[in-house]
């Protein structure tokens, strides 16, 4: 057995770049399950809502903390996750995390008191949920360059199938368990998340001794400007990416249409965002050029679908724009994980995405209240549709400010632009650290 990061290294050849296929197909399949065991679940997580209220006879708000407490600590433990998989590598991190997660909804089962789930589902489950995605996903990101935007695509598709599959599931087995048995069992199936990481296996580049420990890493990024910029473009899309997942229904039923058909028009956004994330990914690596431009465009296209929401009245407007909304949402995400190694080189994409994806939840937490709060101050929901498409238009301009973004810049080859990020954005141990 190897006992640790330096014998593994030892005993293994760097590789120069990503070999771009190989056993990363196998490091795709486990993000894809993976994505559907942490995101599936928390989409789907609603049905138990009306079992705590009753059980518990508490009001729905406290009972929403629930769910709330475990996005909000998966998003913010990212970069422990990131972190620690620096240090000893993916595997054992996402593996301790799988654990964490079945432990979580374990303990739930038992619980008496809305307290107990406080800390169970969203506090132990949370902080397993942190140490799993962003450390696979990171991973798969050092196993692909040209094909990182359709690994990716891949990857992620699984949040999207999970989401319709684990609602009626979850549904059948309140029927059938109750919620005891019901979250006994989803804890069973949070297990398969040590099973994903036992996939990992841990990658070594070229250029990984050049950009140092955890420690290192987050000093030098806190001073990319790059970088810097793209957190901000990133959170401001994150702003408004979410708001017709949360309001179009009730959007919807102000236009007087039926709650059934207003929650089929989400599930039509939720299918053409599937198909999106695959096209996206299949395009961000058959297009040439950096995929920034790619992004820029998808999102400048999410951002005006948005804002054209309140202006459509007839449903066949409604449902083009549901259709574009979905497509558009779902082709930016692959291609958003694919700028980041680009820009800050695939030996720091660890500290990179765990800190990119604690900052841009700011974004994601505050988007909704905000839209809520401008509907209750107008009266409807077109200011609401209006500002979110802005923030996504302005996270398009701020795309744009970044390196490779213009047509002369990306002739480079993938293995290339690392090595440019090297040069680059690396600082030095005996000199400042490196400038934009």
């Amino acid at each position: 057995a190897l006992s640790g990061g330096s014998s593994v290294t030892s005993q293994m050849a760097r590789r120069s770049e990503p070999p771009d296929g190989g056993w990363g197909w196998m490091v795709v399949l486990s993000a894809f399950f993976q994505s559907a065991l942490v995101f599936g679940v928390l989409r789907s997580f609603g049905v138990f809502f009306v079992e705590f209220v009753a059980a518990f006879e508490e009001q729905a708000a406290r009972v929403s903390w629930i769910a709330s407490i475990g996005i909000a600590v998966q998003q913010f433990g990212s970069p422990v996750g990131s972190a620690l998989s620096t240090k000893f590598g993916p595997r054992p991190v996402v593996m301790a995390g799988g654990i964490l997660a079945a432990l979580g909804m374990l303990l739930a089962s038992f619980a008496t008191s809305l307290i107990h789930l406080y800390l169970s589902i969203g506090l132990l489950s949370g902080s397993g949920w942190a140490l799993t995605f962003t450390p696979t996903l990171a991973c798969l990101s050092r196993y692909f360059s040209r094909r990182r935007s359709l690994a990716t695509g891949l990857a992620l598709t699984g949040v999207g199938l999970s989401s319709f599959a684990f609602a009626p599931l979850f549904q059948w087995l309140l029927s059938h368990y109750a919620w005891r048995g019901a979250l006994l069992l989803v804890s069973a199936l949070s297990l398969h998340l040590v099973a994903c990481g036992a996939l990992l296996r841990p990658l070594f580049l070229t250029e990984d001794p050049a950009v140092g420990g955890p420690g290192a890493q987050l000093a030098s990024l806190l001073h990319h400007g790059p970088f810097l910029r793209y957190t901000v473009a990133l959170t401001l899309i994150n702003t408004g990416f979410f708001i017709p997942y949360v309001h179009l229904v009730a959007h919807l039923q102000d236009l007087n249409w039926d709650p059934l058909p207003a929650a089929f028009l989400v599930s039509v956004a939720a299918i053409s965002d599937l198909v999106g994330r695959v096209a996206s990914g299949w395009l961000g690596d058959a297009v040439p050029g950096p995929v920034t431009r790619l992004l820029t465009l998808w999102t400048t296209l999410t951002g005006v679908s948005l804002a054209l929401f309140p202006i459509a009245q007839a449903p066949t407007a409604l449902v083009a724009l549901a259709v574009a909304y979905g497509f558009t949402s779902g082709a930016l995400t692959p291609v958003a994980f694919s700028v980041l190694p680009e820009l800050v080189g695939t030996g720091r994409i660890y500290c990179g995405l765990g800190l990119l994806q604690m900052v841009e939840s700011i974004g994601g937490l505050l988007g909704a209240p905000l839209s809520g709060y401008l509907r209750d101050v107008t009266g409807n929901y077109t200011a609401s549709f209006v500002v979110a498409g802005a923030f996504l238009l302005a996270g398009s301009g701020v795309l744009i400010t970044l390196p490779h973004f213009c047509f002369s810049a990306p002739t480079l080859k993938p293995q290339e632009l690392v090595t440019e990020a090297l040069d680059t954005k690396v600082p030095l141990p005996k000199e400042g650290l490196g400038e934009d």
